[in-house]
């Protein structure tokens, strides 16, 4: 019967203490430098949206034959404040998104089709709009980009 008795961690004792270095491992990660995370986070989130309404617009042209919603400005710089580029929220207080200078994707969001609401940049600095620019090119290549962006310029095109 002494034979059966192993002096040693058990597997269970060594996943207990693997789980508590990598959680001390990561809570000390994120105290190092959190406004960096914070950016890291925010720029992310940024990545994120700026996918989801390019995948929607992509979508939309699809299933419409090549039509992309035709408000979108032609030949216009993704990154400048020029009229008519910023994605406009919605609608608010009955003020139309062309009046307060932005473009209204509303059809990506009928019904939930495409999308289930527009993305709004993390630190919704804007008041009407959502703080993503879309512009297409002669091409009808379309670019959304996050002029919002820190230390890093995040621009998709399709």
């Amino acid at each position: 019967m002494d034979r059966l008795k192993k002096s040693g961690f058990t597997l269970i004792e060594l996943i207990l203490v693997i789980v508590l270095i990598a959680a001390l491992a990561a809570s000390t990660y994120a105290l190092i430098n959190p406004q960096k995370r914070f950016k890291e986070n925010r720029n992310a989130q940024r990545t994120a949206d700026v996918n989801s309404i390019l995948s929607a617009t992509y979508q939309y042209y699809v299933d419409n034959d090549g039509i992309i919603p035709p408000i979108i400005q032609e030949n216009a710089d993704c990154f400048s404040e020029a009229a008519h580029t910023g994605i406009c929220k919605s609608d608010i207080a009955g003020l139309t998104c062309t009046v307060a200078g932005y473009i209204s994707l509303s059809d990506l969001t009928t019904n939930e089709k495409y999308l289930s609401v527009m993305p709004i940049d993390p630190t919704g600095e804007s008041t009407y709009g959502t703080g993503y620019f879309i512009v297409k090119n002669v091409n009808s290549k379309i670019t959304v980009c996050a002029p919002s962006a820190e230390d890093t310029t995040i621009s998709i095109s399709r």
